[in-house]
């Protein structure tokens, strides 16, 4: 009976060792194929004299694939991928072609009101630039107008939730701007004909929060994986507040510091060294040790890299002076909250079924951190060389 109860047990634990492999594994291969992020389109609108002029720098092919892009991260995701790539291999005057000939259907996705009227927008101008493999993406200007009724009434501007995220941006005189993260089919704030739409502080502060746990979970694969690789690094608190710590305190820095055009580095550079530091610190895991100086240095030198990278969604925002210091502490607090989340789920997981094991070093934590390796030296090349 005893044996029968201990075959079952073991039984049991490999059942769930290969689940938690099996799942490290999916996260891993989801993430080496993870080629086609979707990013946010970034619309200006100015409000004048009758009329109101919005300026999209935008992808076009998703939007022509029919992919719906809602809380999608990738469009590799999508069963429509391939014609994704298709259309970003045509030549910019055949895809403005393809645009203009659907801008009838779409024109109506494209959602601009005031006053409770939905106002039809009409295209000024498109600019795409010419298109390549089908590898990356282009970023196409595309100007709509449409005339405003009579009154005072607001603005409001949106688009629908397949499209993605929107970043929205009003200019004013001076130092005044408004600037707003759209998702979900989302409208803007109403926009005043005159002057510049106003925000308080907490939305300011509640929206930054949110955008900043987006940005780790769930869009944030590459930063989940560094963060794993913190995590089976040791199951003892210390080495792992250390790490965080250090990790947090980096990426604060840099990421004040590039909002505020201080620092700039372009993303060419950012990127694969971001895939490179993700393969160091899981590279580090299977060597072993014990937490020193060069550890917590290394990690400090990978989150001044990470800041960098959270940096490219305030830098689209551009928040007013006025609100900055809100957004960037929200921001910050919400990537520090989707951090916490990836460590509790891997604790709840894996360290706290397995971590008194005597193979959990040897059967989790180091095939976990070679999957881990092998897929930031997978973004190493892709991001160098492909």
């Amino acid at each position: 009976m005893y044996r029968t109860s201990e075959t079952g047990s073991r039984m049991g634990i490999s059942r769930l060792y290969a689940l938690v492999l099996g799942l490290l594994g999916v996260l891993s291969i989801a993430a080496a194929a993870a080629a086609h992020e979707v990013r946010p389109a970034v619309a200006d609108a100015e409000i004048g004299p009758g009329k109101v002029l919005v300026q999209y720098r935008i992808v076009l092919e998703p939007i022509l694939a029919g992919i719906d892009l809602t809380g999608l991260g990738d469009t590799n995701d999508s069963p429509l991928s391939g014609l994704n790539d298709q259309l970003r291999s045509l030549p910019a005057a055949e895809l403005e072609t393809r645009f203009r000939a659907a801008w009838p259907q779409l024109s109506r996705d494209f959602r601009i009101e005031s006053g409770g009227e939905s106002l039809p927008p009409e295209i000024v101008s498109l600019s795409v630039p010419e298109g390549g493999d089908g590898a990356l993406p282009r970023d196409s200007t595309l100007i709509l107008s449409a005339a405003l009724p009579p009154g005072s009434a607001p603005v409001q501007i949106g688009w629908a939730s397949r499209f993605g995220p929107l970043v929205l941006r009003q200019d004013g005189e001076g130092d005044d701007l408004y600037s707003a993260y759209l998702t979900g089919g989302q409208m803007s704030d109403p926009l005043p004909r005159e002057g510049v739409a106003s925000e308080s502080a907490l939305s300011v502060f509640g929206r930054f929060v949110v955008l900043g746990v987006e940005h780790i979970v769930p869009k944030g694969l590459d930063h989940i994986l560094f963060v794993l690789g913190l995590f089976f690094f040791s199951l003892r608190m210390k080495p792992l507040l250390l790490q965080i710590s250090a990790f947090t305190a980096a990426h604060t820095v840099t990421l004040a510091l590039a909002s505020l055009g201080i620092v700039t580095v372009p993303a060419a550079i950012v990127e694969p060294l971001i895939a490179a530091s993700i393969t160091f610190v899981a590279l580090e895991n299977i060597r072993g040790g014990r937490i020193g100086w060069f550890r917590i240095a290394v990690v400090f030198c990978f989150g001044l890299l990470h800041g960098l990278g959270f940096a490219s969604v305030l830098g689209e925002l551009q928040l007013p002076n006025a609100q900055f210091v809100t957004g960037l502490i929200a921001f910050n607090i919400g990537v520090e909250i989707g951090q916490l989340t990836v460590i509790t789920l891997a604790w709840a997981l894996i360290a706290r079924p397995f971590g008194d094991r005597p193979w959990y070093r040897s059967r989790i934590a180091v095939p976990a951190s070679a999957l881990i390796a092998a897929v930031g030296a997978w973004w190493v090349v892709e991001r160098t060389l492909l």
